[in-house]
């Protein structure tokens, strides 16, 4: 299949595409990947060449087009327990912390937003089973979120290719926590069973959701200009207990964008809580160690 390259009218309209169905925004220098992208989805749909994908698109969108668009251009590379000083405050000071709380309650709600397909939610689930054996008595929860419908389907069957299950797995985990099924590996009933899995577009109205004690938006506001980080994070801080902890991309920060968050420096990483917790001024830092 063969075709011209994308002209700066098609990066143009897949922007504007983007922007609306998404609110993402997509950077200067991108033209390699969005044809990379729109290639696949080409083959995908079935049609004869890039053009005419870009034609359908120029003539008679629709929805359903363009969300296909969208989700082809949003669905990252990721990998299992990806920057690990994050798990590791986690596992250490974390949830060590917020188990103890509670206690009486005996709940645990964490919210893996922008799962992509299911690394991270799995990595979590792994965790919890590795280093807190009390909590399978607990009623835990990792709510996983994509706006790709596509990659919440893969989050839910945890499924992957060597390629895949190699990426930041050790053998001994994979052999403990997965099973061959076919060419690939599925992740067992055990860690399946705590995660629930479903589409949300994070610029979107946002479905009701419990008080969460534990989220993860990493390397995904990058995405966003600021009204709509500075909106997403104020939604976050509504849907968090009050002792609860937030997680960034190390690319990320709060900072000047909403400081009703406090950061915690910790085993190498950082984590936001909210203000109301410790009465700061949403500027000042913590360091554990």
């Amino acid at each position: 299949m063969t075709s011209a390259a994308l002209t700066a009218e098609d990066v143009a309209l897949i922007r504007r595409v983007l922007l609306r169905t998404t609110a993402m925004q997509l950077g200067e220098g991108k033209e390699s990947f969005l044809e990379a992208r729109l290639r696949s989805l080409t083959q995908q749909l079935g049609l004869g060449s890039l053009s005419e994908l870009l034609s359908r698109l120029k003539a008679s969108p629709t929805i359903e087009l363009e969300s296909r668009v969208a989700e082809v251009m949003t669905v990252n590379e990721t990998l299992f327990f990806r920057d690990t000083p994050h798990f590791e405050a986690l596992k250490t000071e974390v949830l060590p912390r917020i188990v103890a709380q509670r206690g009486d309650l005996r709940r645990l709600d964490i919210w893996s937003a922008a799962c992509s397909t299911g690394q991270e939610a799995v990595s979590v689930a792994i965790l919890l089973r590795e280093h807190f054996p009390e909590l399978r008595l607990w009623n835990v929860r990792i709510h996983a979120t994509d706006v790709s419908q596509r990659a919440v389907d893969r989050t839910r069957e945890a499924r992957y290719n060597e390629l895949e299950i190699g990426r930041g797995l050790s053998g001994c985990l994979r052999d403990k926590y997965f099973r061959r099924s076919g060419a690939e590996w599925q992740a067992v009933d055990d860690v399946r069973a705590l995660i629930e899995a479903r589409q949300m577009n994070l610029a979107q109205a946002w479905p009701a959701m419990p008080g969460m004690d534990v989220v993860l938006l990493r390397n995904v506001l990058i995405y966003f200009d600021l009204p709509t980080r500075r909106a997403i994070l104020t939604r976050t801080r509504e849907r968090m207990r009050a002792d609860g902890a937030l997680f960034l991309g190390s690319a990320e920060t709060t900072l000047h964008v909403d400081d009703a968050w406090q950061a915690v420096i910790s085993r190498g990483s950082a984590y936001y809580v909210p203000i109301t917790t410790g009465g700061g001024d949403g500027k000042a830092v913590r360091n554990n160690k």
